[in-house]
């Protein structure tokens, strides 16, 4: 083998660690034509969020000495053999170069990296498998950060078409801004992949809150579901074939011109057809319970008494709802709205209640428990409205962000001297 170590010792374990945003659709991807590959049977666009409050970060190690491949997720090892994590391993090694660390003296060659094993630690600042979009950080990170360690030439682009073979919205979190996931029309998936439409600083007035309602495990993965979708709803292959490529036409136009009344129109109007989609397969899906329900009626209830849109809402398969806000004065009107309709139980403290930017709090003027007791009603709310205290976890205030970014050795998760989990 062409591997060395130039310096004295022999043993020696080689490193990257990676930050990867997750991203939320506003025009949805719903089904597989193509469920080995994961080819998508229509386009769709997403926001990638801020991973300074939502994202995932992956450390990836490779050592003469590992024996195995082996991951932890966090905090947790589980288990490679599934041909998701074997295809992204696959795709990256096929494309590895040689690598040289002249600091640490060490050689790897094209060649051997076929042979030689790597630890994956990974970790999400928030809910996994809960309708965050964690699987597309997570496999967005996976490969970033192994193409990093294994000197791999793609662009971000190509790289995409890999992530997706691991999770489909992983591919559009290679970037920041706004992203479009190109359904392509090759059997072989070489043209399915994410292409910027806009970077983040592009449409900087945009504020999103996230209302937490579960962070439990849905009981319909997105994977079964779509298939079941595919494979009962005659709505889907209408939505597929008439309603999605006008309206990707129609999104790209108002992210490129910052048009908030048609964004969110078209955001609102896609996670509704997403949603029917769902009840139209068999057996229905129910992703979106009755807290989603109500946080949609506050929007739409406000958006109306404005006489346009404020606030855009979308929920993926999940109950949580993603609201964008046009600019930072309306997302405050907005906080405020949901701490007055959804407070917090008794026990809750503010401070984890309300994550991510709490600058918006301030700016609210809610600086404790108290304060949110002595909001007044909004104007548009009926008198016989009611209180659902506790049926929110948590909020998150983010934004538009970045998309994956190489991070320091000293934010590494894997220990530098035995490639092992620092915290195991």
């Amino acid at each position: 083998m062409a591997i060395s170590r130039e310096s004295e010792g022999g043993k020696w374990v080689l490193m990257t660690t990676a930050q990867t945003p997750t991203n939320i659709a506003v025009i949805k991807y719903w089904g597989k034509r193509d469920e080995a590959l994961i080819l998508p049977v229509n386009d769709s666009i997403s926001v990638t969020l801020d991973p300074s409050h939502l994202c995932t970060i992956t450390t990836v190690a490779v050592s003469p000495d590992f024996e195995k491949d082996r991951m932890w997720l966090n905090r947790k090892e589980i288990s490679l053999s599934g041909a998701r994590y074997q295809n992204c391993l696959r795709e990256i090694r096929s494309r590895a170069n040689d690598v040289e660390d002249k600091e640490k003296g060490i050689k790897i060659a094209k060649k051997d990296w076929e042979k030689l094993h790597v630890h994956i630690d990974s970790y999400n600042n928030f809910p996994t498998a809960a309708g965050l979009a964690s699987s597309a950080a997570g496999f967005a990170c996976l490969v970033f950060a192994l193409a990093n360690l294994m000197n791999v030439k793609e662009d971000h682009s190509q790289l995409s078409a890999i992530a997706r073979q691991g999770s489909g919205s992983a591919c559009r979190s290679l970037y920041g801004g706004f992203v479009k996931w190109s359904m392509g029309k090759e059997k072989d998936g070489s043209d399915s992949l994410a292409i910027q439409l806009a970077d983040e600083k592009h449409w900087d007035d945009l504020v999103i809150i996230i209302a937490v309602v579960s962070s439990r495990q849905k009981e319909t993965s997105s994977t079964s579901g779509m298939r079941e979708t595919v494979e009962t709803s005659l709505l889907l292959q209408h939505r597929a074939k008439e309603v999605v490529p006008k309206r990707v036409l129609a999104m790209e136009e108002a992210i490129q011109n910052r048009d908030f009344v048609s964004f969110a129109q078209l955001t609102c109007n896609d996670s509704n057809q997403f949603h029917a989609v769902c009840l139209d397969t068999s057996p229905p899906i129910f992703y979106m319970n009755d807290t989603s329900h109500r946080i949609i009626s506050l929007v739409e209830k406000w958006n109306r008494s404005e006489g346009e849109p404020q606030v855009a809402y979308t929920f993926d398969a999940g109950p949580n709802s993603v609201l964008i806000a046009r600019n930072r004065k309306t997302a405050v009107s907005l906080l405020q709205r949901l701490l007055f309709q959804f407070p917090p139980n008794p026990e809750t403290e503010l401070n984890s209640y309300v994550l991510g930017d709490k600058t918006i709090l301030q700016d609210a003027g809610i600086n404790s428990v108290e304060d949110i007791e002595s909001l007044p009603q909004p104007p548009e709310m009926s008198s016989s409205f009611q209180k659902y205290q506790g049926d929110v976890s948590y909020f998150i205030c983010t934004r538009p962000g970045k998309g994956p970014v190489v991070l320091p050795e000293s934010e590494a998760l894997l220990d530098p001297k035995t490639g092992l989990p620092k915290n195991l």
